[in-house]
């Protein structure tokens, strides 16, 4: 049966068959956004990064940028993070231990039936990359430590380009040689 019904319509089934579960999560999504807030809050106005929030933006390095990222990360993993992955973990088992056959094998079924390999239009990361990159061009020249006000905003910008053209001669040089290699080895008998 959920094999014929709409995505849309086997959710809005299953919402109404488990209304307790799902308020319960929607009370929990809430108290989670709510705690990450506070969290935040509380390490914007409590961390020695930063002058216990009132450094100017100006005041603010890249050394800075990376010790309050880690130390937010840490404290949100802390205080919300694991407790979440607890509650959901836990209360997630015992929710499926608690169903009815049939309907664990209409979930499974449903779960086999879905394409896996859908693209979500994620960004696969390539910003977590360009900003390690940036960091690690900063320190080699020197800046790692240096406030933002100390130089001006073009500096800063030139720079982020010049972290970009790095990493396309890294990645290019190696790519244009594998590509010749791949050429004259492979692709060029074929055409032969």
């Amino acid at each position: 049966m959920s094999e014929e019904l709409s995505d849309e319509k086997f959710w809005g089934k299953k919402i109404k068959e488990h209304m307790v579960t799902f308020i319960i999560v929607l009370i929990a999504g809430a108290c989670i956004i709510a705690g990450l807030l506070i969290v935040l809050f509380w390490v914007i106005e409590s961390s020695p990064i930063g002058n216990y929030g009132d450094a100017l933006i100006g005041d603010w390095s890249l050394d800075w940028i990376v010790g309050f990222l880690w130390i937010t990360i840490g404290w949100e993993l802390l205080f919300v993070g694991i407790p979440t992955l607890l509650f959901f973990g836990v209360g997630g088992y015992i929710w499926w231990k608690r169903l009815p056959e049939e309907e664990k094998a209409e979930f499974k079924a449903r779960d086999k039936k879905k394409n896996r390999a859908k693209k979500t239009g994620g960004s696969g990361g390539g910003g977590i990359v360009i900003f390690i990159a940036y960091l690690i061009y900063m320190g080699v020249q020197g800046y790692y430590y240096v406030p933002f006000s100390s130089m001006p905003y073009s500096f800063w910008v030139y720079s982020w380009f010049l972290t970009i053209m790095w990493i396309a001669i890294v990645i290019g040089i190696p790519a244009c040689v594998i590509l010749i290699i791949v050429y004259f080895t492979v692709w060029r008998k074929k055409s032969e």
